[in-house]
């Protein structure tokens, strides 16, 4: 009470807008249902005659892990920022949570969690000096800030990091802190743009690692050109190329996608061609090498039994047979030249 007798009016109000404002956006999201916690419409963003994202929609779900896929140049870093606020599109809109981020940007950008692809380190600081300024710029209530820094410490494995200086950490670390200022004012949405790049191989099983924790918790967009990060960590991808999305789906949408309709089978005397394209349901042959054949087969009809049991009959010594499973970099490459 000495303290509000003694202090300017001004300050006062100051102090009480603090807390309420943060008050009422954590009464407001408790208080809250929504499916979607991204939705967007129609996102088209030119600079000059360069269309670098052109009518891109789409929705994230609670608790879901989107996989952003798209070569350098495609459009997933303008989609990011359109998505988190930092840069207003040319036509289209994004709802966060319900909420528009155009006409009320600062109660939307309050629910994101973001690291971008040049990762916003103040390498002088220590790790604790860095995220207790990172909480203060995201209005947690200095009453909860210890609270929220051992909680993102302790989920990114920074806890024993707390005194280091960041310019010390190794590169895997300092992406550690840079998710951790991502996280710490525990947002309904986390966005990370390219998480992996430029870390070693035991680095990026950790990234992954901390991403699928992240992800029980808030939805998540990862950015990415990585292709088996996807299948690892996501619950559905979408690819971009020349700003359009080429495919969107479930993981299990792009593993049929892998599958396609296709057998890879072997013989050790085999016989024409034409004599395999007859085969019933069969809509094209092709060799490959060291008599192997791809076979093209009809939607919902699997050739494989009349193959064995012709090879067996006409004595054309089957030694393999099985899916052809096109590669993830194959399906990637085969999206991006039809788009």
């Amino acid at each position: 009470t000495f303290f509000l007798i003694y202090t300017p009016i001004k300050n006062i109000i100051i102090i009480c807008s603090y807390f309420l404002v943060n008050n009422f956006l954590e009464i407001k999201l408790s208080d809250t249902t929504f499916e979607n916690t991204i939705e967007a419409s129609n996102l088209t963003k030119n600079f000059g005659k360069n269309i670098a994202v052109n009518d891109v929609s789409f929705q994230l779900k609670k608790g879901e892990v989107l996989g952003f896929l798209g070569p350098n140049g495609a459009g997933k870093s303008t989609t990011m920022r359109m998505l988190t606020g930092n840069l207003a599109p040319t036509n289209g809109d994004v709802k966060i949570c319900g909420i528009d981020i155009i006409s009320e940007p600062k109660k939307a950008k309050a629910l994101i969690g973001y690291l971008p692809e040049m990762r916003p380190l103040y390498k002088e600081l220590t790790v604790n000096e860095y995220l207790i300024i990172a909480a203060r710029f995201h209005k947690v209530p200095s009453s909860k800030i210890k609270k929220a820094l051992e909680e993102a410490k302790d989920r990114c494995g920074l806890s024993h990091m707390s005194k280091r200086l960041i310019e010390n950490l190794s590169n895997g670390y300092q992406q550690r802190v840079g998710i951790a200022q991502a996280i710490i004012h525990n947002p309904e949405i986390v966005i990370l743009d390219e998480p992996t790049v430029g870390l070693d191989p035991i680095q990026i099983r950790e990234i992954r690692k901390l991403i699928r924790d992240i992800g029980r918790q808030h939805s998540v967009i990862i950015s990415t050109h990585i292709l088996p990060e996807v299948e690892m960590v996501c619950d559905r991808v979408q690819i971009i190329d020349n700003g359009q999305l080429v495919f969107h789906g479930s993981i299990e949408d792009l593993k049929a996608q892998r599958r396609g309709n296709k057998l890879l089978v072997g013989f050790s005397k085999p016989p024409a061609i034409t004599k395999l394209k007859k085969i019933k349901g069969v809509d094209m042959v092709e060799k490959v090498e060291n008599n192997m054949f791809r076979f093209h087969f009809k939607d919902k009809y699997l050739p494989a039994e009349e193959i064995v049991n012709l090879s067996v009959k006409e004595g054309w010594g089957l030694y393999h047979i099985n899916m052809d499973i096109t590669s993830l970099e194959e399906t990637f490459v085969n999206l991006t030249q039809t788009s």
